[in-house]
């Protein structure tokens, strides 16, 4: 595809499986799922769900200024949770990172995540 760019950084954990951070395709970035990996030891970071989820976001915004964008573009967010008796803890941290105009979204439980997470997100969200 001749309108598809990877996009990486170091600002935001490396990719743990052969894919890639995020892709631009036809003026869409798609961001890979995040957990709240620690760059520096490789390894979960924050006990709590609301803890995890701040660097979970922090990391797709990482991802999203790399490519040149921010949060105020995302359009979709899908949240993989491990516990879904956490929504709350994990969307009283969501909405501090989208105040206005917040995203479609999609949340469901899942029976396990890498590195035993207990949030993961992926995201969608256009060029500036």
């Amino acid at each position: 595809m001749k309108n598809k760019k990877i996009i990486s950084t170091t600002n935001a954990p490396a990719a743990i499986g052969p894919y890639s951070q995020g892709v631009i395709a036809n003026n869409f970035i798609f961001i890979s799922g995040q957990i709240s990996i620690d760059m520096a030891t490789g390894k979960i970071t924050g006990g709590s769900i609301k803890e995890q989820t701040e660097r979970v976001l922090k990391n797709i915004k990482a991802i999203l200024e790399a490519a040149d964008s921010s949060l105020n573009n995302v359009v979709k967010c899908t949240v993989y949770l491990k516990d879904i008796n956490t929504f709350s803890e994990m969307n009283e941290k969501y909405k501090e990172f989208f105040k206005e105009n917040p995203p479609a979204r999609a949340t469901v439980e899942v029976a396990n995540l890498p590195k035993d997470a207990g949030v993961e997100i992926d995201a969608i969200a256009i060029l500036k």
